[in-house]
């Protein structure tokens, strides 16, 4: 299991720490946090963070790309950091800072409501389509038991979804969880829902706006007010207006009712206003605005839904890295809604298998273990509809790569359009997504169409990025500066603690054990990194080898391994420095930047104590190569055989770029 109390713990610290968080979330693959300032972030540290893919400060939040394992990592961080509520911290909505744009407060907002409840939509979008594969393929019929029953699991999350996005939007808005749900509730309880126009049947009382578009049926009248009814189950834009205006109504009431009344008066009077404003004037105009965005959708996909798909699944990838794929959400909602069915959303369902075509391409092309090791897991992710690890790990830092992913899912989106391919619910990601295609048609050319799509915009994303995706000169220069590397956060870091032991040293070495006789050995490399001769090193104790003779390595990772099989003598209480014996007799000092002495351990984290049995190549010590250096600190860390005066020779046998394992002395 991996140590998510760490890995919160440092998240925590580096978006500049509890009291510069106002909320924090998380959807399939980020945490996404609403800072007060986002100015105290370490957003360069937080990158390089080990189990942190990237940082994306978009839509007015401060997105945290985890992966796969976010959901694990928030459950810990809200542990962790005690932000009560779910992660969110109360806070009154809508006094942001005056900059943040519209865009952003949208972005935000309706990511705030749907994300929590992702996981949750699409299960049991999964759940519905499959009672719908086993109706189609004639296992189940509609009245057997267990379509009814899987059919409810699926169906009743959305059918209630008011209920749903009224706690959710609660928790967004700051109001009382309790009184959100009973507003959603009362949208859809079964008195009103039998008064929508599509369900009564009676004789109504007379109608408002006969012979409009808007024309409506009166049945029932609140205080004399005629009652427009709608529809509202499944509704998204209804209740998520309907908790705005009941934060500003408990607000207000939280502030002239008494102490001693309020806890029942409070949501008494947010009630009685706010479920009769909603039925009477709310619900009515959001049902007007949803349909007109319901038809304009339409009408944009019936006007071309080639040119559509080309361009909502060519520019999705992008939406997602800026987390703007969210204004998408409620608009395929409210067309299921309203049409029964989303022929907008249903266009990028090409884009994961365009981003894994891309992915598998740079895994043939680029001969790193460690860029084929992310590709893998990142393309497996990707099959599931979790492109994140794929687009911030992969293809988005090879610029062209991720062009021709995008030329890829506008193809695929393209096709999509052409074979008319719809979604009928809100499902899963990735291949999850066939079963929402499934209509009452059945398994028809809709749904192997989409199939179709996906597999031409894998091979037409893979195809391009093999042949446009990479210059010879790129190719060659990334084959090889990745030959190498494992990780790029450590060395540096390492030479800096090296450099300030240095200089404390001179009067605190560490032990050594007095060996009579030593045997001939060859001495690897600790660290990875460029080596430099001892005499270059930008101190005087290490260059005029007064400790002993060596080498110095300018790391490129925080990392320290063990150069021998022995014993470790000395961890520096500052861990800047760790002093081993090998089994042949060499007493070796390897220290980690100059003048790091003064970070008093900060950025060093030790995996091993005083006396200590270690094996060559295991994991000494961990440093924060970034963190060292942007305070000021050479990393430059020398390896000094300190009992140098026991061999005949020490003789270094490389200058250049060294991994953990190559040779660097040579002891005789």
């Amino acid at each position: 299991m991996k140590d998510y109390d760490s890995l919160s713990k440092k998240i925590i610290k580096l978006v500049g720490g509890k009291d510069n968080v106002k909320s924090v979330v998380h959807c399939a693959t980020r945490l996404r946090f609403k800072l007060k300032d986002e100015k105290k972030a370490n957003t360069e540290e937080l990158k390089d963070t080990d189990g942190v893919v990237t940082v994306v400060q978009s839509g007015g939040q401060y997105q945290v790309v985890i992966g796969n394992e976010v959901a694990d990592v928030y459950d810990h961080l809200i542990k962790i950091g005690g932000f009560p509520d779910g992660g969110t911290v109360p806070d009154d909505y809508g006094e942001d800072d005056e900059k943040t744009s519209l865009l952003d407060k949208f972005i935000d907002l309706i990511s705030g409501i749907f994300a929590p409840a992702l996981g949750s939509l699409a299960a049991t979008g999964m759940i519905k389509g499959l009672a719908t594969i086993l109706l189609t393929t004639g296992v189940v019929t509609k009245t057997s038991g267990t379509y009814i029953i899987l059919y409810a699991i699926g169906d009743a999350f959305f059918y209630f979804l008011p209920i749903i996005l009224g706690l959710s939007a609660a928790k967004k808005f700051g109001v009382d969880q309790f009184i959100g749900l009973s507003i959603g509730a009362a949208l859809v309880y079964p008195t009103i829902v039998a008064l929508n126009p599509t369900a009564v049947t009676g004789k109504p009382l007379f109608t408002l706006f006969a012979n409009t578009a808007l024309s409506s049926p009166i049945h029932i009248t609140f205080l004399k007010i005629p009652v427009i009814m709608m529809n509202y189950t499944s509704s998204v834009i209804p209740i998520i207006v309907a908790m705005w205006i009941a934060s500003k109504v408990e607000g207000y009431l939280k502030k002239v009712i008494s102490t001693f009344v309020k806890t029942f008066l409070v949501p008494f009077f947010t009630l009685i206003v706010v479920v009769p404003l909603t039925l009477l004037v709310v619900g009515p105009i959001t049902s007007w605005i949803s349909d007109a965005l319901a038809a304009g959708a339409s009408g944009l996909y019936n006007f071309s839904p080639i040119l559509t798909g080309i361009l909502i699944g060519g520019l999705w990838q992008v939406l997602v890295i800026f987390g703007l794929h969210w204004g998408l959400v409620p608009l395929a909602m409210l067309n299921i809604q309203t049409l029964h069915y989303d022929p907008i959303l249903v266009l990028t369902g090409a884009a994961s298998f365009a981003q894994i075509g891309a992915v598998l391409a740079v895994i043939m092309r680029v001969k790193s273990k460690k860029v084929q090791g992310l590709g893998w897991s990142a393309f497996l992710s990707g099959i599931f509809g979790i492109t994140e690890p794929a687009i911030y790990g992969i293809t988005l830092p090879r610029k062209k790569v991720f062009t021709m992913s995008c030329i890829g899912a506008g193809i695929g989106g393209a096709l999509l359009g052409i074979f008319g391919t719809k979604s009928y619910m809100v499902g899963g990601l990735g291949v999850f997504l066939l079963p929402s295609y499934i209509g009452s048609g059945g398994m028809d050319m809709t749904v192997y169409g989409a199939l179709i799509s996906w597999v031409v915009a894998f091979v037409a994303a893979l195809g391009l990025s093999l042949v446009f995706g990479f210059s010879k000169d790129e190719l060659k220069a990334e084959n090889a500066s990745n030959e190498t590397v494992t990780n790029n956060n450590a060395e540096p870091q390492l030479a800096t603690a090296m450099a300030s032991s240095a200089a404390a040293t001179t009067t605190a070495a560490p032990e050594t054990v007095e060996k009579e006789a030593v045997v001939p050995e060859t001495i690897i490399s600790p660290i990875k990194g460029s080596a430099i001769p001892l005499s270059e090193v930008k101190d005087e104790v290490f260059a005029s080898e007064a400790l002993g003779k060596g080498i110095a390595i300018l790391p490129d990772e925080g990392k320290v391994y063990s150069p021998v099989d022995g014993k470790v003598t000395v961890v520096f209480p500052t861990k800047h420095a760790i002093g081993i014996n090998s089994k042949g007799g060499a007493e070796l000092l390897i220290h980690i930047g100059m003048d790091t002495v003064q970070l008093e351990g900060k950025g060093f984290t030790s995996h091993v104590e005083k006396d200590q049995e270690v094996h060559q190549g295991q994991l000494l010590m961990e440093f924060d190569v970034d963190g060292i250096t942007n305070q000021g600190y050479d990393v430059t860390t020398p390896i000094v055989v300190t009992n140098t005066k026991n061999y005949n020779e020490v003789k270094t046998l490389t200058d250049g770029h060294v991994e953990p394992g190559d040779s660097v002395i040579d002891l005789s």
